[in-house]
């Protein structure tokens, strides 16, 4: 008796189109992870070349990130990272955070009230929890935008708002959200969250000093991969709560997830950290040779 033939299901339309209209497969989780790991070796691996004049070594790695897909390549990868369905929106924290964090009287609907000035570095989207809110009034920047609503600026070289300026100009709340740990070098991750305070406003819609410490405003969200402070050798819980209370911050909140740690550190001005000569240097905290090595260097 002759075999049956087995039959073919149809053929969905989608698979019918011209190629010419099919969208680019998108990343699975793995490798966009690895897409991100790596860029980040290579960018740090460049750094150090650069700093003890390899040039050599220096034009090898720059060589690799143009091979791999270079910051392009990276931002695709964060933006699907970011996607609602791989649940990687973390400013979805923020936003929760605050709405409770505000004062008593500004917890109603939404559009009585003045939006919180954000100041969101590293910005990739535009349709992010915050921006969907309705409480922010928001300046999204990227050292390379991929979208009209996010200027082109370094945040390292962004000018401080005058005082004068401040409560115009200045935000309510500083986003730095998987951005401190892109930075290649412990001393200028501690020059970013030290530059942080000069855009941070004492703002009239938060009320005065009681109603502000209240409403835990004005702040910086805080966004690192978990390992950076769980895991690694130069830095723990202890150290960057020293490092922060030095730049004038105080924790009001923090969550720790499978992959992340999130915080919200209230500004309060640091008047007394200004006063004082303290160094945070990159010292051993966690022996153990399965640690990482990051840091975060004040000097």
């Amino acid at each position: 008796m002759a075999a049956s033939k087995k039959r073919r299901k149809p053929q969905l339309l989608s698979h019918t189109r011209p190629t010419s209209v099919k969208k680019a497969p998108s990343l699975s989780s793995q490798a966009t992870r690895s897409v991100i790991r790596n860029h980040h070796t290579l960018q740090k691996q460049l750094h150090a070349a650069l700093a003890i004049g390899d040039t050599a070594a220096a034009r090898g790695l720059q060589a690799q990130l143009a091979n791999s897909g270079g910051l392009k390549k990276y931002q695709e990868a964060s933006i699907q990272g970011q996607s609602s369905e791989r649940g990687g929106d973390s400013s979805k924290v923020l936003v929760e955070w605050v709405k409770k964090a505000r004062p008593p009287g500004m917890r109603g609907g939404i559009a009585e009230h003045p939006k919180l000035r954000m100041l969101e570095v590293g910005a990739l989207k535009v349709d992010n929890a915050c921006s969907r809110s309705g409480i922010f009034d928001m300046t999204r920047i990227d050292l390379h935008s991929q979208h009209p609503d996010i200027q082109t600026q370094d945040f390292m070289k962004m000018p401080f708002p005058s005082e004068e300026a401040i409560e115009e100009d200045g935000y309510d709340i500083v986003s730095l959200s998987l951005v401190v740990n892109y930075v290649g070098d412990a001393v200028g991750r501690g020059e970013m969250l030290r530059r942080v305070g000069a855009f941070l406003r004492f703002g009239k819609q938060v009320g005065d000093k009681a109603g502000m410490e209240r409403s835990a405003l004005p702040a910086l969200f805080l966004v690192l991969p978990a390992p950076c402070v769980t895991n690694s050798r130069y830095l723990d819980e202890e150290r960057l709560q020293d490092i922060m209370t030095f730049l004038g911050y105080v924790k009001e909140r923090s969550k720790l997830s499978k992959k992340l740690l999130y915080y919200l550190w209230r500004y309060d001005g640091g008047n007394a950290a200004k006063e004082q000569a303290v160094a945070f240097k990159k010292q051993e905290i966690r022996p153990g040779g399965y640690r990482n090595n990051f840091a975060i260097v004040l000097q």
